[in-house]
């Protein structure tokens, strides 16, 4: 079923009066919810009178910073098969030669 001028206005009021585009899929009939959002689109509608969300905003969720994250276990598995731990001195130094100092590093 084609868009006439009718639909078109119709299309128009029940988009101002807050429908879904599912809605006024159903109401016009013939028609995809996605024929209502394409054709809303290229009417150029934008907001809506009403909407049928809260007014409130949703509570925004923290956000937590990488350094008070666990671990992941692929990274403890990787410390431990290859020797390498954090605890102590940078990420890259094998243990044993933490303890040595930077220039016993060098040397090796």
């Amino acid at each position: 079923m084609g868009w006439t001028d009718e639909r078109v206005e119709l299309l128009k009021k029940l988009w101002a009066e807050g429908l879904s585009a599912s809605q006024i899929a159903g109401r016009l009939g013939g028609v995809t919810r996605n024929a209502v959002i394409g054709k809303v689109h290229r009417l150029g509608l934008s907001g809506r009178a009403t909407s049928s969300r809260s007014s409130s905003p949703r509570p925004r969720r923290t956000h937590v910073p990488r350094a008070n994250r666990a671990p992941s276990l692929d990274l403890l598995m990787f410390q431990r098969e290859s020797g390498i731990s954090m605890v102590g001195g940078p990420v890259g130094i094998p243990a044993g030669q933490q303890q040595r100092g930077l220039a016993a590093v060098a040397r090796d």
